[in-house]
């Protein structure tokens, strides 16, 4: 019995085949190669034994399209539509995920985890194809309906069962990163304004009584008095 192997640019975790570490991987296009000692199956295509290079497609816009070179990056073997797979906890190590396939059929990549990503590439497949591979998994398996390349960026992708069943689903992006919660308020440093000062009236309040000035004439007029009775006498 053949044993099934992969090798690819750093160990991780695969259904049914062992790895081996090989190469390099790029931040941007997740750069990726890997080796393969039988025939493996993606979307409209047979990849034989070999080695071959996957990346991201250059675009900025849409991460979600794979692209599959030969070993030197000099023929472009076919280009894949793929969806984003969340998992929850990321490893430092490449992963690929497969489906099972009918009997006699090489084994259909399902999606291709970056190292530290907490998400993935899971392909979408021909509806033809998915429903083969729904059929043995009895899941629904991504289908594109793209007709060719060039309408890969705005295809729209949807699931179909092992009964034909389409539903349509819409393109996802990773999640936003969480915002930074606004750090707290540092009572201590809080400065208090100072209270303005009281404006200065613009004039003396009225707050003196004529009664003292009155009494002080009257008895100045009573002194006049006697005083003048006195020079008479």
């Amino acid at each position: 019995m053949n044993r099934f192997v992969l090798t690819i640019a750093s160990v991780g975790l695969l259904a049914g085949a062992a790895l081996v570490p090989n190469a390099k991987a790029d931040e941007w296009n997740k750069k990726t190669i890997l080796t393969v000692n039988e025939s493996i199956q993606v979307p409209n295509k047979v990849l034989p034994p070999g080695t071959y290079v996957m990346k991201l497609l250059d675009s900025p816009s849409n991460r979600h399209i794979v692209q599959i070179f030969d070993k030197d990056e000099q023929h472009l073997q076919t280009t894949v539509l793929a969806i984003p797979n969340y998992r929850l906890e990321p490893t430092g190590k490449t992963q690929f995920q497969f489906w099972e396939t009918p009997p006699g059929q090489p084994k259909a990549l399902r999606a291709w985890f970056y190292p530290g990503d907490n998400f993935g590439q899971e392909f979408a497949y021909p509806k033809s194809e998915a429903m083969q591979i729904a059929s043995v998994t009895h899941q629904n398996v991504p289908t594109t309906y793209a007709q060719n390349e060039s309408e890969l960026t705005t295809a729209k992708v949807g699931t179909v069962t092992e009964k034909g069943a389409e539903e349509e689903m819409a393109q996802t992006t990773p999640p936003p990163a969480p915002t930074p919660a606004p750090e707290p308020v540092n009572e201590a440093a809080r400065v208090t304004p100072a209270p303005e000062p009281a404006a200065t009236p613009q004039s003396l309040p009225h707050t003196a009584s004529p009664y003292p000035l009155i009494g002080l004439f009257g008895l100045m007029s009573l002194g006049a008095f006697f005083l003048l009775k006195a020079v008479r006498a």
